[in-house]
């Protein structure tokens, strides 16, 4: 039985890093770990200039512990504002990586995104021009659709008309959670991808809703039935490219997330490699998690692997805190339900 792993340096696709007190208590949680990272841009204000994105990755880099290896790849949030000009300016000089679409509404802090994406048109197709990636927040907003279904009805009704409509596009749909996404992205050529968080390989919408709310399980999107767990299980261990770590690791201190209307997110930065290895292990797949936390994301955004290492090693139960204080006030650590057994070391 395998009790160590060796992995190139592995990435993270999708991050929350925050600002102020909070990043400075969650950045060396990631950077530990991961050598890179996808920077949400959903601050208040949000980053939608090169501007502000530069200011951003600044602020990143003197909150990073000395001593820590981390690159931040920035990210600007669309709106229907945003400037095509701007945009390729910011990933010519290599300050932007990728730019991060939010229908408006759907998730913390998505009010300035998109509702009108005639009006976007014009960046998109210059992204299509250039190579620059497209990152989806994946859900319609309407009322009327039922919140487990707005991943499904997003890709019929907006994310397949936004491809068809911008040849060349590369789209990552980010935080899938269904297996009509799983589905989707497989039928597709390669200029489309998807991210699978950590926490929607452990748990389904019973972990949050059964015998109690549980707020540190809500997230969104929302986990949704066991079914489509279990497809997201065996695509991220399939060894398909097109699919790569992308945790949404999501801090909020414990007074937002225990609240009358709590924050969706989980924080899983601290012990999501432990938990992938359990997962991978279980699923019979342990010599495909270096594709999936290290080799299919660089290769998708055309950036070369890692080649620094860590190393797995099998043993006595790891003992994760239960959270992590912040200037802003105690972080619960996302709990997978079971012991883990596999450590970075």
């Amino acid at each position: 039985m395998t009790q160590s792993l060796i992995l190139r340096r592995p990435d993270d696709w999708h991050l929350h890093l925050r600002d102020g007190a909070m990043l400075e208590a969650v950045l060396p949680e990631s950077a530990r770990h991961f050598a890179r990272a996808i920077i949400m841009p959903n601050l208040v204000p949000p980053v939608v200039t090169a501007h502000d994105a530069r200011a951003y990755r600044d602020r990143i880099m003197a909150a990073l512990p000395e001593g820590m290896d981390f690159t931040p790849l920035m990210t600007l949030y669309l709106t229907e504002q945003t400037d095509p000009d701007d945009v390729a300016d910011a990933h010519a000089s290599g300050l932007v990586s990728a730019v991060k679409l939010y229908p408006a509404g759907a998730t913390t802090n998505s009010a300035s995104g998109v509702r009108d994406f005639d009006k976007v048109r014009g960046v998109l197709d210059k992204m299509a021009e250039i190579g620059l990636p497209l990152c989806v927040h994946g859900e319609v907003t309407d009322a009327d659709i039922d919140i487990f279904d707005r991943e499904a009805v997003f890709i019929d009704r907006v994310l397949d008309p936004i491809r068809r409509a911008t040849p060349g596009l590369r789209v990552v749909m980010e935080h899938v959670t269904t297996s009509d996404a799983v589905d989707y992205v497989t039928s597709q050529p390669q200029d489309l991808a998807a991210t699978i968080t950590t926490h929607h390989l452990v748990i389904n919408r019973n972990h949050i809703l059964a015998g109690g709310i549980r707020p540190h399980y809500y997230c969104l999107p929302v986990a949704k039935r066991e079914t489509h767990r279990r497809a997201l299980r065996a695509a991220a261990t399939s060894g398909d490219a097109r699919f790569f770590l992308g945790t949404d690791s999501a801090p909020h201190t414990d007074a937002l997330k225990e609240s009358a209307c709590g924050c969706a997110g989980c924080f899983t930065a601290p012990n999501t490699l432990s938990i992938l290895a359990h997962v991978f292990e279980e699923e019979g797949a342990l010599s495909r998690l270096e594709g999936f936390t290290s080799l299919h994301g660089p290769a998708f955004y055309g950036l070369p692997a890692n080649e620094a290492r860590i190393t797995l090693t099998k043993g006595d139960p790891v003992p994760y805190p239960s959270r992590i204080e912040t200037g802003d006030g105690p972080v619960t650590v996302f709990d997978p339900g079971f012991a883990l057994h596999w450590r970075v070391t």
